[in-house]
């Protein structure tokens, strides 16, 4: 359980004071060596997230501190990390849909479609393969080969690893240009099935037209 409450009496030169909950309460021991990922040292007044344990001589400690300010950081970038994962969800579901409904109506070579899966199964097992021979250091996978697997459309697989792995993601520079791949075929399978739509039904989608 997570408390929030008020540091009172910091020794800033010994690191330690106590925290006493909003509310009142348990009144508990804080240590420097139990912040996590603070962005500055503690003050006294400072309001801290924190969780409660005994200290085995009958009192309490606080464990898991965070500073107020750092933990609603946190929060915040956890909720635009998940909103991001959403939308990246449909967007794969949508181009993936939008080739098996192509294939369906015979618009698209089935041989192209199992192409496709086929890549990004390569493209899933490659990440799989780099994110183990990350951990024991061994021969990794260049990540030029990565997004070559990607843009040849195995993205949607890399996706999948991505998050099934917990490998690449966190890499700013190396998601610039994933995305960058998965735009390019989403771009490329969008402007065919606006042209199948327009050819078939009339129906037409003025930014996907050439």
């Amino acid at each position: 359980m997570k408390y929030q409450g008020r540091i009172q009496h910091w020794d800033d030169a010994k690191g330690f004071g106590f925290v006493e909950p909003n509310g009142g309460g348990t009144r508990a021991f804080v240590h420097i060596s139990s912040f996590l990922k603070r962005s500055r040292r503690p003050v006294n007044g400072d309001i801290i997230v924190y969780e409660m344990k005994e200290d085995g001589k009958g009192g309490h400690k606080a464990a898991s501190v965070k500073l107020l300010k750092d933990y609603k950081n946190v929060r915040s970038q956890l909720n635009t990390s998940q909103s991001g994962t959403k939308v990246a969800k449909l967007v794969v579901t949508a181009y993936c849909s939008a080739l098996v409904l192509l294939n369906v109506i015979g618009q698209l070579s089935v041989n192209v479609t199992f192409l496709c899966a086929a890549i990004s199964a390569i493209s899933f097992t490659c990440y799989g393969i780099d994110k183990s021979a990350a951990k024991h250091q061994r021969w990794r996978i260049s990540e030029s080969k990565l997004h070559i697997l990607g843009l040849l459309g195995g993205w949607p697989g890399a996706f999948v690893a991505q998050h099934v792995f917990k490998h690449k993601r966190s890499k700013p520079a190396f998601m610039r240009v994933f995305w960058a791949t998965a735009a390019l075929n989403t771009i490329a399978i969008g402007v065919f099935a606006s042209n199948v739509l327009a050819d078939r039904w009339g129906i037409t989608v003025p930014f996907l037209q050439q």
